[in-house]
């Protein structure tokens, strides 16, 4: 679905934690703040990345953030002040289709 700019109106939120402590408490915030309609947590994935020019890798808990674009930009800080990475992963991905119902309920949810 589009809005009236043509700009897509449902996000998945992408966002990787150190573990599953983290993860839940920034589930149930962002939750719980009407920022998201649902987020599963999917336990242990193994990232290999570069920081600080070595390649690391860690095992992570993995955040799949139902939203909408106008709530992002307070999901986004919501996230920022509970994760203790110095850069968390928080990635946007745009919904441009989907069931209309369960999008529609995307939107109830978080009104």
């Amino acid at each position: 679905m589009k809005n009236n700019n043509e700009q897509p109106l449902y996000q998945l939120v992408i966002c990787a934690c150190p573990d599953e402590e983290t993860a839940i408490n920034i589930a149930e915030n962002v939750v719980a703040q009407r920022l998201a309609a649902c987020v599963n947590v999917l336990p242990s994935v193994y990232s290999i990345y570069h920081w600080q020019d070595n390649v690391e890798s860690a095992k992570e808990n993995m955040l799949l953030i139902k939203t909408t674009e106008k709530k992002y930009t307070s999901l986004e800080k919501v996230i920022t002040s509970l994760h203790p990475y110095e850069v968390p992963e928080i990635i946007a991905v745009d919904i441009n289709s989907g069931l209309p119902e369960y999008l529609k309920w995307i939107n109830n949810s978080i009104k």
